[in-house]
């Protein structure tokens, strides 16, 4: 066995049973175990590491740990987590109303109901996509490349942790996916916009789009203007840049 000191800092210390947080604690891995089987065993996933230094040198997931090695680990600063462009998002059973939210954003997130986790494991690796969970062992998978914790149970709340953790003002597209089928909302036809939109709404806006999955017409209703206040809020943005 290898025995290394170990200190997790900030929340990642949320991951860490009570008398380990905010302090260093020896803890012995098997003589061949790199930092990250060594960080994942003590409980932290492999997607919240951020910078890591080894005896006050910087050091990767990858390294081996050694005999009286000192491990400091960091969580990722505020907009620096990985992502591929374009960002897009999978999100588990469990988070719909952040997946709805962020669809609101113009971030393409697959969820649904019934989502499984080999399929989130398979799809977020074939469709470069970011995992969205709070299950904290579908994140140490070696397959998931890109994920993130979300710690907080409100979808607004969730929200705020991941456009900090991955400074979503900057790539928002607002209100420009179909909220039901994630897909690209186009203007809508007039003929169409007259089939399925009450006479008293046509009278009121004249800006319609349509989602080419489900038909479903979209206009910047009171419910728009509600969302929009949410979202601004959650981005700690002025709600005009939400639009």
């Amino acid at each position: 066995m290898s025995v290394a000191t170990f200190l997790f800092h900030s929340e990642l210390g949320t991951f860490l049973s009570r008398e380990r947080r905010q302090r260093a604690f020896e803890y012995a891995c098997a003589r061949a175990a790199t930092l990250k089987q060594a960080i994942e065993s003590i409980g932290v996933p492999h997607t919240e590491v951020g910078p890591v230094d080894v005896n006050g040198q910087p050091a990767t997931l990858a390294r081996a740990v050694r005999d009286g090695d000192r491990v400091e680990v960091f969580p990722y600063a505020s907009g620096t987590a990985p992502f591929e462009e374009p960002l897009a998002f999978i999100a588990d059973a469990h988070l719909g109303g952040l997946a709805h939210m962020l669809r609101m954003l113009g971030f393409d997130t697959v969820y649904h109901n019934h989502l499984q986790d080999a399929e989130i494991v398979t799809r977020s690796a074939a469709e470069r996509r970011v995992v969205l969970t709070r299950d904290r062992e579908l994140l140490k998978c070696r397959d998931v490349l890109r994920g993130a914790f979300v710690h907080a149970l409100k979808p607004e709340a969730q929200l705020r942790e991941i456009a900090a953790r991955y400074a979503l003002a900057r790539h928002m597209q607002p209100f420009s996916l179909c909220l039901h089928c994630n897909l690209p909302l186009t203007p809508a036809n007039p003929g169409r916009v007259a089939e399925s939109v009450p006479e008293r709404i046509r009278e009121r806006y004249t800006v319609f789009t349509a989602c080419a999955g489900c038909c479903r017409i979209y206009w910047e209703g009171s419910h728009w203007e509600r969302m929009r206040t949410v979202l601004a809020d959650a981005l700690d943005v002025a709600a005009a840049q939400v639009s």
